[in-house]
């Protein structure tokens, strides 16, 4: 399919969310959502759209991105129905957006950064301060490493991956220290402070924290499974085995990795 039937689909795709909102005729369950009820679904589809570039499926990746698209038109059209913007609107926001940010491609003008044409825009919208416009609804990982980046723009920043880890020690002795009260709130706190360390380790490193715990949470399926498959070889499962069983086919996993 050429670009050329883009507008036809994308006209076709609005029809359709407007004939799953009629009143009358329309689904039950569409007419019934607004913005707070669809807005988990959007965020699920962002991430699927993520594992599927993870995994390297590009079928996936074009389905994954329709059911994205799909999410954009519906908020638009919730909001197109209360009289606040409609999919037009938004398409054109972008759009304008996307040439005010880039005015050496579009304008002939010298480059500025990114991150000056941003600063612009949130003093405009009256956001004030380093940390101002970073949403609040991203995952804490992605959250936390955009507000420790923000602030190093200034300065504020540790000087290499090393000091980072020097402050590791200090907060896990922070939480250690805490272990013998177990009072739930200051092991929370220092649970907090540890994690916001290590994305700042990651940071530092050029690393994305988010996707070097998605990397880890596979590596623990993958290496789990197959800890699994070894104790079912030998007529066991992971509750019978126990945790000395376990953890002995665990080395062994982790052994025939190294080997391969």
């Amino acid at each position: 399919m050429s670009a050329d039937a883009a507008p036809d689909e994308l006209a076709r795709l609005l029809a359709v969310m407007a004939a799953l909102r009629d009143p009358v005729t329309g689904c039950p369950w569409d007419r019934a959502q607004d913005f707070a009820t669809i807005a988990p679904y959007t965020i699920e589809e962002a991430y699927e759209v993520a594992d599927a570039i993870a995994r390297g499926d590009v079928d996936a990746l074009a389905d994954e991105l329709g059911d994205l698209l799909f999410q954009v038109v519906y908020h638009a059209r919730l909001a197109e129905e209360a009289g606040q913007f409609d999919f037009a609107a938004v398409a054109r926001g972008i759009t304008e957006k996307m040439i005010r940010r880039h005015p050496h491609v579009f304008a002939g003008a010298a480059p500025q950064s990114w991150e000056t044409h941003k600063a612009a825009e949130r003093a405009a919208r009256a956001e004030t301060g380093v940390l101002a416009g970073v949403p609040q609804a991203l995952p804490a990982l992605v959250r936390a490493q955009k507000l420790a980046a923000r602030a190093a723009r200034v300065g504020f920043d540790w000087p290499d991956a090393v000091a980072v880890l020097a402050k590791l020690d200090e907060e896990s002795d922070e939480l250690r220290a805490e272990l013998p009260g177990a009072d739930a709130a200051r092991l929370a706190d220092e649970v907090g402070d540890l994690l916001f360390v290590v994305v700042n380790l990651a940071r530092k490193l050029g690393l994305d924290a988010e996707t070097c715990l998605r990397g880890a949470n596979a590596k623990f399926i993958r290496r789990f499974e197959a800890v699994e498959r070894r104790l079912a070889a030998a007529g066991q499962d992971p509750a019978g085995a126990g945790l000395a069983g376990m953890e002995a086919a665990w080395q062994a996993v982790k052994r025939a990795e190294r080997a391969d």
